[in-house]
């Protein structure tokens, strides 16, 4: 499958992977922006911004832009991270010039005050609504107290405080700066025509401004371990999430890393779903590992019902100390090998898989790596590798947050949460 790569004179990147066997063609608009890069009086402006996106343009109402994504039969959707903000859709070969067409045009939004106070009811709502998910509250307490002044640790979604007082201005003067063209990658994967597919976004995207554009503080993190217990007395059972630091996403441990995250934490067949899921201790465990920008973390996470939860964070700890002491098995090693082998393999299959992968490796290292490049690389993977890892990044020096109904676990006193609604 061949690979293209061209740059507006904007700084606009284009990349694409063309493969006439495939039936569809996957397209997506990647902005180098999300949480991280908000100052705190912009806190949730990146996320408040991707909904602005689908409120129309000059050219486009709201509901002309969703009209002609269903026109054309395309799976489109967006979303933001802590990262990178991201606007796709896949949709037959045919329609590729419509669906330039109408994402480029989308991310050139009209930003009307009308539609700017609309939505930002809706934003405050969705924070609500997140406050529900003890989940969600406990992920975001955990980020900020693990992070401190770090900005990995903003919240994406922002507060009721950072969006409620948020102007129409002030999103657009940071839309200006973010959305220049030197900070977004354009990729597309599956059938197309990649000369016709570099035309279509150069007239569409030729004029965007380009700005001077960086992102702060990507230097890596190790937060401090401790024990910090959360209490919401309405929540029914308690969860908990361990984090600690880990390789960025540019860095050749990041193989290691996910091959070890599998063979302790997959939601299947791996360590912690044989000792705390399948024996019944627990709803979930599982152990994940996020490549960010200059600083890399891991999330060991753990739900279960209140009275087992001390006998719980006894049980994950005993492993994560098992395994930065001896590693992993032979067995596990291999099993966790195939498993990613598999799944790399199988979401290259799709042009919406292909067209993700291929533009977060160039966001994140400027680097193209075909599906036989990156399977060689984790197929390369030691267990020498693995202890190499771990003697770079212990995986039993993490901070815990516990959030449910207990007010007190193993002498620590909860700190009360209270809920938004």
């Amino acid at each position: 499958m061949p690979f293209h790569s061209y740059r507006l004179p904007n700084g606009l990147q284009i990349i694409g992977e063309t493969s006439p066997a495939a039936r569809s063609v996957a397209v997506g608009f990647f902005v180098k922006t999300g949480a991280r890069d908000e100052t705190a009086v912009e806190a949730g402006v990146s996320h408040f911004l991707e909904h602005m996106m689908f409120k129309g343009t000059a050219r486009r109402t709201a509901e002309q832009v969703n009209l002609d994504f269903d026109r054309i039969g395309a799976s489109n959707n967006a979303s933001t991270s802590e990262e990178n903000t991201v606007y796709y859709a896949a949709v037959l070969p045919e329609y590729l010039p419509q669906v330039v067409d109408v994402l480029a045009d989308m991310l050139r939004p009209s930003l009307r005050q009308d539609d700017f106070d609309t939505e930002k009811k809706v934003i405050l709502e969705e924070i609500k609504l997140y406050d529900d998910q003890p989940d969600s509250v406990m992920a975001d307490h955990a980020r900020r107290l693990y992070y401190k002044s770090h900005p990995l640790g903003n919240s994406v979604l922002g507060t009721l405080e950072s969006v409620g007082a948020l102007t129409r201005d002030q999103m657009y003067a940071y839309f200006s700066r973010r959305y220049a063209a030197n900070n977004i990658v354009v990729s597309a994967a599956g059938n197309f025509d990649w000369q016709q597919f570099v035309d279509l976004v150069t007239k569409a995207c030729s004029e965007w401004n380009t700005d001077v554009v960086g992102r702060d503080n990507r230097t890596e993190w190790a937060g401090e371990p401790g024990f910090h217990l959360l209490t919401r007395e309405t929540v029914q059972q308690q969860y908990a999430l361990f984090v600690g630091g880990g390789p960025p996403a540019d860095s050749n441990m990041r193989y290691a890393a996910d091959v070890l995250a599998l063979a302790v934490g997959d939601y299947t067949g791996s360590r912690l779903y044989w000792e705390l899921v399948d024996p019944g201790h627990a709803e979930s465990a599982d152990f994940g590992y996020a490549e960010n920008d200059g600083s890399g973390a891991i999330f060991v996470s753990l739900t279960c019902e209140p009275e087992g939860t001390a006998e719980n964070l006894e049980r994950v700890e005993k492993i994560l100390k098992e395994v930065q002491r001896n590693g992993i098995t032979d067995e596990e090693f291999q099993q966790a090998k195939n498993k990613i082998l598999s799944r790399i393999v199988r979401r290259s299959e799709r042009p919406m898989g292909r067209m993700m992968a291929l533009a977060s490796m160039w966001t994140y290292t400027g680097e193209y790596r075909d599906v036989d490049t990156e399977v060689a690389r984790f197929d390369a993977v030691t267990q020498a590798d693995i202890r190499a890892y771990l003697d770079a990044y212990p995986i039993d020096r993490n901070m815990v947050v516990s959030l449910g109904p207990l007010k007190e676990l193993n002498g620590v006193t909860g700190t009360a949460v209270p809920s938004l609604g």
